[in-house]
């Protein structure tokens, strides 16, 4: 599912896994999974090569506690935003989850437009931050460091400046293609003196760099006048 951006729910009712999983992803803009209990969450977190953009993560778990384990992931190294879930709004319950390193909280019964734009809010935030890190195809991607590093190979791409303006608006963007010009002034800015040809210029580069066929492309794709990512490398096309 290209584009869409990774979810952790981490709840030990199914229902609400359920529930939240076709209500997050009704515009296409989020792929959720699910987690039960501590030990899983951690396994899926700390363990697996899976990228998360957000963690939503329940206090009363039933082997363990929410703040325990957002403490611990916090520990471990785990920057991605955590957004509690819990069951009251006692000033010292949310304190606590806070404390423990959760970004924000969420109280239940909660409303779904509520808590989306709490998640929104969240990324936007870390996607500016210099813990920023993002799945784009094989790779992991720190645009602070301008740098691409390729799991199972350990290969690092070094990025120019623009090269990684450019691939973190085309994430940002998740599905919807991104228009030449578009794209031209968010990393560019209105400079009349740049054209469509430095973009298509980089795009190019980037592609050299990036694609695992660059005749093939599979990552950087060109659509409806303009460029959108592929997260996957399921599909190719020609540039």
């Amino acid at each position: 599912m290209a584009g869409l951006h990774p979810i952790l729910v981490v709840d030990d009712d199914p229902k609400l896994i359920e529930t939240l999983s076709e209500q997050l992803q009704l515009d296409g803009e989020f792929e959720v999974f699910g987690a039960n209990t501590v030990e899983d969450a951690k396994t899926k977190i700390l363990k697996s090569d899976k990228h998360y953009d957000a963690i939503i993560l329940d206090v009363m778990l039933p082997d363990g506690d929410g703040c325990d384990l957002c403490a611990y992931l916090r520990k471990e190294g785990c920057r991605t935003p955590i957004i509690m879930l819990t069951g009251s709004d006692e000033e010292n319950d949310v304190v606590r989850g806070l404390d423990a390193g959760g970004n924000d909280y969420v109280s239940k019964p909660f409303r779904i437009a509520e808590l989306l734009a709490r998640l929104r809010a969240q990324m936007r935030i870390f996607e500016n931050s210099e813990d920023a890190v993002f799945a784009i195809g094989p790779y992991v991607f720190r645009p602070s460091a301008k740098l691409l590093q390729e799991n199972e190979t350990n290969r690092r791409i070094r990025l120019t400046e623009k090269e990684a303006a450019i691939l973190k608006f085309l994430y940002r963007s998740g599905t919807r293609p991104v228009p030449r010009q578009v794209l031209l002034n968010e990393v560019w800015g209105y400079n009349s003196a740049v054209t469509t040809h430095t973009l298509e210029t980089h795009i190019y580069r980037l592609r050299q760099k990036i694609e695992p066929d660059p005749t093939n492309v599979s990552l950087l794709i060109t659509e409806a006048g303009g460029y959108r990512l592929s997260l996957s490398v399921e599909q190719r096309e020609d540039s």
